[in-house]
């Protein structure tokens, strides 16, 4: 129960012009089995004009709604704004596409208070069964499935690399003590919170109950944009946020790679032409996978797009084709551990 008449749970909940998803997603709020007593929703609406403004301001419900108006600064700003106004012990994050299911606040309460150690705890963001994805953000759902079956049966342990703010949990002072999120960064922010996260000490564990669907929505050239930026920031968190293992993990990762996209990437990346072509050549393979029901060639086609984004994001960042060939043809890397991190 809260203690003088604060919340044990903050949920903080940004939005950007998603007022339908949104009235969908606070009513699963409202149902939610933990005492709605203890939990305040604070919304964000991050540069809305669709109208949630005006919903949020006078809409009538059970919840201790809190609503922030703020101009678009992009979601880690947003998240931000939510944390300095929470007043929970536990900080809760849900997009504003991710519904929860009813037992959603209570699994993830019940394993913090379950715990001694210091936790950060991911829900999965399964697909919803009255939904269709497009073919790229499939894909994308089908690769998250493939790390919650991985985790969930230990062949590996959470890491930040999984730390995903549509569905997770922590101690909101431990938000304070590392500052919150970084505003600089538009994508992998949260991945990036997670690095300094583990940095105190904090252990990440994936709880497979704490179910949210995600209603997952965007653009084909939207989802062009997220490997790329990915690939950037990989470098970035290695060169200049003490993650100094992680470009050789990606290095490593890339020799287990298929060997197809190992022999793409190496011919393609830094040079536009042939990264173009590729792309168009990929692109026409999913959608003709599509059209005559070829699953597996929509998936493979797919998964090459994606690769070949991230690593010529990496090459990108690192300054061109030989400075990203050199990394790979480099000594093998050391395996992760926490232990390699430096602050």
């Amino acid at each position: 129960m809260s203690i003088n008449n604060r919340p044990t749970i903050s949920v903080i909940l940004p939005t950007y012009n998603r007022l339908n998803r949104l009235k969908q997603v606070l009513t699963a709020l409202e149902n939610q089995s933990y005492p709605l007593e203890d939990v305040e929703v604070i919304v964000v609406a991050d540069g809305c004009h669709d109208g949630t403004v005006e919903y949020l301001h006078t809409l009538k419900t059970p919840l201790r709604l809190r609503v922030d108006v703020s101009v678009n600064q992009g979601v880690a700003a947003a998240r931000n704004r939510g944390i300095n106004q929470a007043t929970g012990e536990l900080v809760v994050f849900i997009d504003d596409d991710v519904l929860p299911t009813p037992t959603l606040l209570a699994e993830h309460q019940r394993v913090h208070a379950d715990s001694s150690a210091e936790l950060v705890v991911l829900g999965p963001m399964l697909n919803p069964p009255d939904f269709r994805l497009s073919s790229w953000v499939a894909w994308e759902q089908a690769m998250l499935m493939k790390q919650y079956t991985d985790m969930q049966a230990g062949h590996w342990q959470p890491t930040p690399r999984q730390f995903y703010t549509g569905n997770a949990s922590l101690a909101r002072r431990h938000l304070l003590a590392v500052g919150g999120f970084d505003e600089t960064f538009r994508r992998a922010e949260d991945v990036e919170l997670a690095y300094r996260l583990e940095q105190q000490g904090l252990r990440f564990v994936f709880h497979p109950e704490a179910i949210g669907y995600h209603y997952a929505e965007r653009s084909f050239r939207s989802w062009l944009d997220i490997p790329y930026v990915y690939g950037r920031n990989d470098v970035v968190f290695t060169q200049s946020r003490g993650q100094s293992w992680l470009l050789p993990t990606v290095m490593r990762e890339f020799h287990q790679r298929n060997r197809l996209i190992r022999r793409m990437v190496r011919v393609c990346v830094g040079r536009a032409p042939l990264t173009a072509g590729a792309l168009a050549a990929l692109r026409l393979a999913a959608m003709t996978g599509n059209r005559v029901g070829q699953a597996r060639l929509s998936q493979m086609a797919h998964s090459g797009i994606f690769n070949l984004r991230y690593y010529q994001g990496i090459t990108d960042e690192l300054g061109g084709r030989s400075a990203f060939l050199q990394q790979v043809d480099g000594p093998p890397p050391a395996p992760y551990s926490p232990d390699n991190v430096t602050i």
